[in-house]
């Protein structure tokens, strides 16, 4: 069994769904060492979150932005924790919504995703720092 685990920072972003399948790749190449396996890309946030979706097509990220603030809208009358301002809250709630982790199978060294889905790092904040994800690779 190979393990590998490597800890990034990923730049700062704006508010919305960002595709970092490729930075992914990039940032642990072991990947390719392993024949059979399993890839956790898990974020060290709460106001920020990961999933796997659509990787062509820009407007369906443009969707989920835009449908997500709907589900959780900003300012709304029974929040409490509003300290960080009217997007902190609705953030958590947001990450909490999309998850703080996803696993992708490694088949044959290579991330065995579909024809069109990617890895989003989803923003929920308006000026939000870079993110720290950790990249856990594991197999045979």
């Amino acid at each position: 069994m190979k393990f590998y685990q490597k800890e990034i920072r990923l730049s700062p972003q704006n508010r919305g769904f960002h595709l970092i399948t490729d930075t992914v790749e990039a940032s642990l190449p072991e990947i390719r060492k392993i024949e059979t396996g399993m890839l956790q890309v898990f974020i060290k946030h709460t106001s920020a979150s990961l999933t796997i979706n659509e990787n062509v097509d820009p407007t369906v990220r443009t969707d989920f932005e835009s449908h997500i603030n709907v589900m959780v809208p900003e300012n709304a009358s029974y929040y409490v924790h509003t300290y960080e301002g009217p997007d902190d809250m609705p953030a958590h709630i947001k990450a909490s919504l999309m998850g703080a982790s996803v696993q992708v199978p490694i088949t044959s060294g290579r991330l065995n995703l579909g024809t069109w889905q990617g890895i989003y790092l989803c923003e929920h904040r308006n000026r939000a720092s870079g993110r720290k994800i950790v990249l856990s690779a594991y197999g045979v």
